[in-house]
């Protein structure tokens, strides 16, 4: 089964296709560019993404949205995630957030399938707090400054082993349940 996945980020397509490998599921990259609506509610993201990116390729796609849900800013930024990210990078986000009374946060991955037929939403998600200085190497977003709880390592330093407990694996794995059992 081929299925396109729409975006243009180098590093979700090696880890999403390292989460479906041995599934009989190839993954299409499908390098668009959708724009996003910009709003907290992330269900009206997604579904709003995939019904542009459905348009755009006419077969079965996905997509893909991760965000940081920081407890002591009420679940902000949530779907606003990435422009929060791009305006403050790693050292002003650690510095505002990390070193304060509750760095703790949730990073949450729903993932949006369309069959042409209907609708899927898929989720997972990781508690865990913002590092007080981001570790690790920075080329892929906030990976630098999460410390899943229960770990010591950032999901930057962890390498591969992230792979084994993200919340994008999570929500994959259901994903990869629901393929596995169409």
């Amino acid at each position: 089964m081929n299925i396109r996945f729409i975006t243009k980020n180098r590093h979700k397509i090696k880890e999403i296709k390292s989460l479906l490998e041995n599934t009989g599921v190839s993954i299409i990259a499908a390098e668009h560019s959708i724009d996003e609506i910009q709003t907290e509610n992330v269900e009206a993201l997604i579904r709003d993404k995939l019904l542009k990116a459905f348009k755009l390729v006419g077969r079965p796609v996905f997509v893909e949205h991760t965000g940081l849900y920081i407890e002591s800013l009420n679940g902000f930024p949530g779907g606003l995630t990435q422009i929060f990210w791009d305006k403050l990078q790693a050292d002003n986000f650690s510095k505002l957030l990390g070193v304060g009374e509750n760095p703790k946060l949730i990073a949450k991955t729903i993932i949006g399938y369309c069959d042409s037929m209907k609708i899927h939403i898929f989720e997972g998600e990781v508690y865990g707090k913002i590092s007080p200085v981001p570790k690790g190497p920075r080329d892929f977003q906030w990976d630098c400054i999460f410390i899943p709880d229960g770990e010591s390592k950032t999901f930057a330093e962890m390498g591969e082993m992230k792979n084994e407990i993200s919340m994008r694996k999570k929500a994959f794995d259901k994903f990869k349940n629901y393929l596995l059992g169409e």
